[in-house]
């Protein structure tokens, strides 16, 4: 029996990017299509198979611990950065400002799709989603950068928007206008005994 259900949530890819070194900023590149490989996309400086760890996973290593990568895309919703730019009082987001690599529209509510959820393309490639994406600070100065002033807001307008981490589970080419459908783990939500 599948231990992952296909739900009847499909989205579309409307933008791809890469960030290519985070050492000179967090900003993304366009790009039309890209290669997802099992390292992540090719060029990314998120990708590899493993990475150091960071303060996301604190509570489990000391920083800079050897981990599997699990972190090797960002993807956010339209829907979400539209209510973001509107917060931030922006009139549209642009995904290159928070380090995006993929933006995809039509599945509501995307930042909460549960961990371990596996978005498809139509032609089989297919990313993991590891955890919510928690907002930082790091967009600020990218964001001031094309709208001085506007930077400063992100984090808090941020907050359940901020999109999902995933890896790649299986290789292919990802392209902007590609159907994504959501598959799902068929389990019950979560709950301790003594709650």
């Amino acid at each position: 029996m599948p231990a992952l259900k296909k739900t009847e949530h499909t989205g579309t890819i409307i933008w791809l990017g890469r960030v290519e070194s985070r050492a000179n900023a967090l900003r993304s590149s366009p790009l039309a299509e890209v290669e997802a490989r099992f390292e992540g996309i090719d060029g990314e400086d998120h990708g590899d198979l493993t990475r150091p760890s960071c303060s996301r996973v604190s509570s489990q290593y000391p920083k800079g611990t050897p981990i599997k990568n699990t972190r090797q895309l960002c993807i956010v919703s339209a829907e979400e950065m539209a209510a973001v730019a509107s917060e931030i009082g922006v009139a549209q987001f642009n995904p290159e400002w928070c380090g995006a690599n993929i933006v995809i529209e039509g599945i509501s509510d995307f930042t909460h799709i549960p961990p371990s959820s596996r978005l498809q393309t139509q032609d089989g490639t297919t990313l993991t989603v590891d955890m919510e994406n928690r907002p930082c600070h790091l967009p600020s100065p990218v964001i001031d950068e094309d709208a001085p002033g506007h930077g400063r807001a992100f984090k808090a307008a941020a907050k359940d928007r901020r999109g999902v981490t995933a890896w790649v589970e299986r290789e292919g080419l990802l392209r902007v206008g590609d159907t994504v459908s959501l598959h799902i783990p068929d389990q019950r939500a979560w709950s301790p005994s003594d709650a």
